[in-house]
């Protein structure tokens, strides 16, 4: 498993319950069920995930 330390969680979210928490490495970026921590997570390239957050901004993932 990749080491990941620093886990942050959204400050949306409210403590509803229903997060995830993305997590930097060194040269990746992790993200995990805030209810399930040890559940596992899904890794990523940093390069991928500034892609996605890129997309995510552009609207590129809204409903059409």
């Amino acid at each position: 498993m990749v080491d990941i330390t620093d886990w942050r969680t959204s400050t949306r979210t409210q403590g509803q319950g229903q997060c995830v928490e993305v997590g930097f490495g060194a040269d990746c970026v992790g993200v995990r069920d805030t209810k399930n921590r040890s559940g596992g997570q899904i890794t990523v390239a940093q390069q991928r995930w500034l892609e996605f957050v890129s997309g995510v901004k552009l609207g590129c993932f809204d409903d059409r």
